[in-house]
């Protein structure tokens, strides 16, 4: 108002309105002293669709759009529709679709509105035709060419799609070619270029690597600098660089990370660790020279979480063991970023150390955490000559309204093993970290068709079972529970049944006591590599009707044997007892047989039989297994994927059986586990090697679990 106008300030106004990419068209025009302003505006986006799109859902197209300012109640525009078709074309070049074609409609609607439709031809998808590393010599071409997850090609290739081209995927390939050069002396290794070339038709890719592996260093000797806390013997006993052997990047980085981790320990947070090599390379030696500055020692301000949109910050918190308003403690952050990860519920966990402004030793501690869905429902089938079909549900949920509780219900139809259980577990059923679980169980068993019986065993109750950690890795757990056990007679039914139940009655009761210990160090749950997993368990029946002790214990051992192959062994063991001159339980008996056990032999058939051929169990079991894991052929390095063979044996031994390897049945074979989105599954074909007339063969099993 009242202010002269002129050209420049006129254009500079325009330039400021088609800024804000509002509008189309801006122009002023002057009615006497009035500078009056004419606009129209941009159209906006009614509605965003695609028509040929098969590679990708629609909604992450459109993700991608709304990333580069397109999507619905967005003004829209000529460059804005240039930034949407880059935008698709690189989705699809990510996909090695580079063959897609895109065409972009816009339709005018009433009140100044468009629809915006994407017309894809996607073509073919542009494979791998050939690998190539030039410049090798030291190691041949086919060896390199296996490190990678990138090939020409196999027939999983339609799973592992490791013919499709990706950058982020080539690059990946690259470190690993890079880190076993400098794992193996190769200290001044490098990568001189990396070309790809891409067919005229759209169709091949043809990847050219290009290197210089320089000359092979062994290590002559390492010297340490600068100011060690008067440590320094602690921290010598920290290098694993050795004199004498190969130069090993690898080695390198660990002795960085330890000692820079061992200064954490002392509340060092900033301590800088720095290898220098002195190389001679008429000698084609080098030596090392390790300086560390610990810096100023800091202690710990606030402990930060971020991410957790529905697990409460308390489930969270009780898992650090770093707290507050104390000194930085480099193990108690990486024990405490563990147990957090190892609850389940996330799907990454990161816990950066920032310096607080304007102080000189505060740090914060950012967590932060991506969740990930910890429902399960899990629907399964199975079917056996004996079993017929069994159907399961099973409902899950791990981190119940965010409180880390456990929640479970599960259902076996099976015409002759039903079950229904009920759980909950609650970790932090004290604020030391004593947990509680309750289960409440109903069981029924019931003969095979073709022994022409029709009795039942009904086994119903409930328990309840504390476990106290007594270190990161060791858990004791003591329980109680109550039971009611039924035999409900009919034709041919067993004599061990008859005699047990005219000792104590068709119906007794239990109140079993249980106390195990648990140490798992497996580097996973579901697909472990290396690692030992041990198990204890004891089970007291002091009152009720019977009275008996029964006992377990289980061993598990992972050894890799390089990055492809790992060995694994199972060791299963049980033992029962009866006190005061009375029969043992049958409903406590062991069983073995098939999937977990015996593979290449119905589910809980070994052992001791009837006259009339039913299985009844026995009071000790001996298990043994052991497998040959590698990733499936032609599906690369993806261990979601594996091919196993195996070799099992075992046997279930009744009360006065002499525990004998000759009667042991045993079985060789081999299988399949996916990790699939419903779980873990395992395919298993055995052929039995060891045998006895009666055993019931079972040669293809299937299960949703975990290992063996």
């Amino acid at each position: 108002m009242g202010e002269l106008y002129t050209d420049d300030k006129g254009a500079s106004a325009i330039r400021s309105l088609f800024g804000l990419g509002l509008f189309k068209d801006v122009r002023l025009e002057v009615s006497g002293d009035v500078l009056v302003v004419i606009v129209e505006e941009q159209p906006t986006v009614a509605d965003v669709d695609f028509v040929g799109t098969k590679e990708f859902e629609k909604d992450v197209l459109k993700k991608a759009l709304r990333d580069v300012g397109l999507t619905e109640g967005r003004p829209f525009d000529k460059a804005l529709a240039d930034r949407a078709e880059q935008e698709l074309k690189r989705q699809y070049i990510n996909r090695s679709l580079y063959a897609a074609e895109i065409v972009i409609t816009v339709t005018p609607i009433e009140r100044n509105r468009v629809n915006v439709t994407f017309s894809v031809n996607e073509g073919e998808v542009a494979k791998i035709s050939e690998v190539r590393i030039v410049g090798s010599k030291a190691f041949s071409e086919a060896t390199l060419k296996g490190l990678f997850d990138l090939d020409t090609g196999g027939w999983l290739s339609w799973y592992t799609k490791s013919n499709r081209y990706s950058r982020a995927k080539l690059n990946a390939d690259l470190e690993t070619l890079r880190s076993y050069y400098l794992t193996r002396g190769y200290l001044e290794f490098r990568i001189d270029s990396t070309q790809v070339a891409i067919s005229p038709n759209k169709q091949d890719v043809s990847i050219a690597v290009n290197v210089t592996e320089g000359e092979r260093f062994v290590v002559s000797g390492v010297k340490l600098e600068g100011n060690y806390l008067a440590k320094d013997d602690n921290f010598k006993s920290l290098v694993t660089i050795k004199p004498g052997q190969a130069y090993n990047a690898d080695q390198v980085s660990e002795t960085t990370k330890a000692f820079s981790d061992y200064f954490a320990t002392f509340g060092f947070a900033f301590a800088r660790v720095e290898v220098k090599p002195e190389i001679d390379r008429a000698n084609n030696r080098v030596a090392f020279v390790i300086q560390a500055d610990p810096g100023r020692r800091a202690y710990v301000r606030r402990v930060n979480i971020a991410g957790n949109n529905k697990t409460r910050d308390e489930v969270i918190r009780r898992e650090f063991r770093q707290l507050e308003s104390s000194w930085y403690d480099g193990d108690r952050i990486r024990l405490s970023r563990d147990r957090v990860d190892r609850l389940g519920f996330f799907k990454d966990v990161s816990v950066d150390t920032v310096e607080v402004p304007g102080t000189q030793d505060q740090v914060d501690l950012n967590v932060t955490v991506s969740e990930k869905p910890t429902g399960n429902l899990t629907l399964g089938a199975g079917f056996s000559s004996s079993e017929k079909l069994a159907l399961s549900l099973g409902l899950k949920q791990e981190n119940v309204f965010g409180s880390g509780n456990y929640l479970g219900v599960e259902l076996n139809t099976s015409k002759f093993n039903r079950q229904l259980v009920v759980s909950t577990v609650n970790p932090y059923f004290t604020a030391d970290g004593v947990s509680r679980a309750l289960d409440l169980y109903y069981r029924t068993q019931k003969p095979y068709t073709d022994q022409g019986g029709n009795y039942e065993l009904v086994t119903q109750g409930g328990s309840i079972r504390f476990g106290i950690p007594f270190s990161e890795t060791d858990t004791v757990y003591f329980g109680a529970g109550f039971e009611i056990m039924t035999i409900n007679p009919g034709t041919n039914i067993p004599a061990v049944y008859l005699a047990y139940a005219n000792q104590y009655g068709y119906q007794t009761t239990g109140f079993p006591l249980t106390v195990s210990w648990t140490r798992d160090n497996r580097d996973s749950a579901i697909a472990p590599t290396t690692g030992l997993l041990q198990r204890v368990g004891a089970e007291a029946g002091l009152g009720g009707d019977a009275r008996y002790l029964r006992g377990s214990y289980q061993i598990q051992k992972y050894f890799p044997i390089n990055r492809q192959f790992t060995t694994a062994f199972n060791g299963d063991i049980g033992w029962g007892k009866a006190l005061g001159g009375g029969t043992f339980p049958v409903f406590k008996n062991f069983f073995s047989g098939g999937l977990g056990s015996v593979r290449g032999f119905e589910q809980g058939t070994l052992g001791p039989r009837d006259v009339t051929g039913s299985t009844i169990g026995g009071t000790r079991k001996l298990n043994f297994n052991a497998e040959v894991i590698t990733p499936f052929p032609g599906a690369g390095n993806d261990r979601s994927l594996r091919l196993f063979g195996f070799y099992d044996m075992g046997n279930v031994y009744g009360e006065g059986e002499p525990l004998s390897f000759s009667t042991m049945r045993s079985s060789v074979g081999i299988g399949v586990s996916w990790i699939s989105p419903v779980g873990p599954l395992r395919f298993a074909f055995a052929n039995p090697v060891r045998s006895f007339p009666g055993d019931r063969i079972q040669k293809l099993q299937f299960q949703i679990g975990t290992s063996f």
